[in-house]
Protein backbone atom coordinates (compact mmCIF):
# COMPACT_ATOMS: atom_id res chain seq x y z
CA UNK A 1 0.00 0.00 0.00
CA UNK A 2 3.16 2.39 0.97
CA UNK A 3 4.61 1.55 -2.12
CA UNK A 4 1.46 2.18 -4.63
CA UNK A 5 0.08 5.62 -2.61
CA UNK A 6 3.03 7.17 -1.18
CA UNK A 7 6.09 6.88 -4.02
CA UNK A 8 7.17 9.93 -5.37
CA UNK A 9 5.92 9.93 -9.00
CA UNK A 10 2.20 9.34 -7.83
CA UNK A 11 2.13 12.19 -5.30
CA UNK A 12 4.07 15.29 -7.39
CA UNK A 13 0.71 14.09 -10.23
CA UNK A 14 -1.33 14.52 -7.04
CA UNK A 15 0.13 17.91 -6.35
CA UNK A 16 0.09 19.57 -9.64
CA UNK A 17 -3.48 18.07 -11.57
CA UNK A 18 -6.91 18.40 -10.39
CA UNK A 19 -9.99 16.91 -11.72
CA UNK A 20 -13.59 16.35 -11.18
CA UNK A 21 -11.66 12.05 -10.42
CA UNK A 22 -9.38 14.01 -8.22
CA UNK A 23 -9.94 17.52 -6.92
CA UNK A 24 -6.48 18.23 -5.54
CA UNK A 25 -5.07 18.39 -2.04
CA UNK A 26 -6.42 21.19 0.11
CA UNK A 27 -3.59 22.01 2.57
CA UNK A 28 -3.87 23.83 6.03
CA UNK A 29 -0.50 25.88 6.40
CA UNK A 30 0.70 27.67 9.62
CA UNK A 31 3.93 29.32 9.45
CA UNK A 32 4.95 27.77 6.61
CA UNK A 33 4.46 24.47 8.56
CA UNK A 34 1.99 22.28 7.26
CA UNK A 35 -1.14 21.46 9.66
CA UNK A 36 -2.66 19.32 7.82
CA UNK A 37 -4.05 18.25 3.90
CA UNK A 38 -7.03 16.83 2.25
CA UNK A 39 -8.73 15.55 -0.90
CA UNK A 40 -11.09 13.74 -2.34
CA UNK A 41 -12.95 13.53 -5.63
CA UNK A 42 -16.12 12.48 -7.59
CA UNK A 43 -17.35 8.53 -7.62
CA UNK A 44 -20.53 8.96 -9.74
CA UNK A 45 -22.53 11.56 -11.21
CA UNK A 46 -23.73 13.06 -8.14
CA UNK A 47 -21.91 11.04 -5.58
CA UNK A 48 -18.26 12.58 -4.08
CA UNK A 49 -15.85 10.67 -1.75
CA UNK A 50 -12.90 11.96 0.68
CA UNK A 51 -10.08 9.86 0.12
CA UNK A 52 -7.46 11.18 2.29
CA UNK A 53 -7.81 13.88 5.22
CA UNK A 54 -4.67 14.12 7.54
CA UNK A 55 -3.89 16.07 10.19
CA UNK A 56 -0.60 16.63 12.55
CA UNK A 57 -1.71 14.46 15.44
CA UNK A 58 -0.74 17.60 17.94
CA UNK A 59 -3.04 19.67 16.72
CA UNK A 60 -6.16 17.96 17.35
CA UNK A 61 -9.32 19.53 18.36
CA UNK A 62 -8.16 22.95 16.51
CA UNK A 63 -10.97 22.68 13.89
CA UNK A 64 -7.97 22.14 10.90
CA UNK A 65 -9.40 19.03 10.07
CA UNK A 66 -13.41 20.23 10.04
CA UNK A 67 -12.02 23.45 7.84
CA UNK A 68 -10.03 20.84 5.44
CA UNK A 69 -13.68 18.67 5.01
CA UNK A 70 -15.87 21.94 4.53
CA UNK A 71 -13.32 22.82 1.76
CA UNK A 72 -13.44 19.91 -0.06
CA UNK A 73 -17.52 19.56 0.44
CA UNK A 74 -17.11 23.20 -0.90
CA UNK A 75 -15.69 22.22 -3.97
CA UNK A 76 -17.64 18.62 -4.64
CA UNK A 77 -21.08 20.93 -4.55
CA UNK A 78 -19.86 23.69 -6.09
CA UNK A 79 -17.91 22.52 -9.24
CA UNK A 80 -18.54 19.25 -9.30
CA UNK A 81 -22.23 19.56 -8.59
CA UNK A 82 -22.35 16.61 -6.13
CA UNK A 83 -25.52 16.02 -3.34
CA UNK A 84 -24.16 12.97 -1.61
CA UNK A 85 -20.65 12.32 -0.03
CA UNK A 86 -18.94 8.95 1.49
CA UNK A 87 -16.05 8.31 3.62
CA UNK A 88 -14.06 4.87 4.13
CA UNK A 89 -12.70 4.76 7.66
CA UNK A 90 -11.03 1.81 8.87
CA UNK A 91 -13.12 -0.21 11.40
CA UNK A 92 -11.42 0.45 14.94
CA UNK A 93 -10.34 4.15 14.73
CA UNK A 94 -11.46 5.54 17.72
CA UNK A 95 -10.47 9.02 16.33
CA UNK A 96 -11.73 9.27 12.31
CA UNK A 97 -15.15 7.55 12.96
CA UNK A 98 -16.28 10.05 16.04
CA UNK A 99 -15.02 12.70 13.96
CA UNK A 100 -17.29 11.95 11.20
CA UNK A 101 -20.00 11.00 12.84
CA UNK A 102 -20.12 14.42 14.31
CA UNK A 103 -19.85 16.03 10.82
CA UNK A 104 -23.25 14.16 9.59
CA UNK A 105 -22.05 11.14 8.19
CA UNK A 106 -23.59 8.13 9.05
CA UNK A 107 -22.64 4.27 8.90
CA UNK A 108 -23.97 2.77 5.50
CA UNK A 109 -22.00 -0.74 5.59
CA UNK A 110 -18.65 -2.53 6.30
CA UNK A 111 -16.34 -3.97 3.25
CA UNK A 112 -12.79 -5.39 3.02
CA UNK A 113 -10.21 -2.88 3.02
CA UNK A 114 -8.55 -1.74 -0.04
CA UNK A 115 -5.76 -3.84 -0.83
CA UNK A 116 -5.90 -6.73 1.79
CA UNK A 117 -3.70 -9.56 0.52
CA UNK A 118 -3.71 -13.45 1.55
CA UNK A 119 -5.37 -13.90 4.81
CA UNK A 120 -5.76 -10.50 5.65
CA UNK A 121 -9.06 -8.81 6.14
CA UNK A 122 -8.97 -5.24 7.46
CA UNK A 123 -12.54 -4.01 7.07
CA UNK A 124 -13.10 -0.23 6.01
CA UNK A 125 -16.30 1.20 6.89
CA UNK A 126 -18.44 3.36 4.76
CA UNK A 127 -20.38 6.38 5.70
CA UNK A 128 -22.02 8.66 3.90
CA UNK A 129 -24.07 12.02 4.04
CA UNK A 130 -26.02 14.29 1.96
CA UNK A 131 -24.40 17.77 1.21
Amino acid sequence: MIEEFYNEERILKEVTTSDRNWGGYFVAVENGEVLGAGGGGMIGDTEGELFVLYLDPSRRNERIGTLLLEAITQQQKEEFHASKQWVSVQEGNEKGIPFYEARGFVYENAQLGYGNEGEEDYRSLRYSRFI
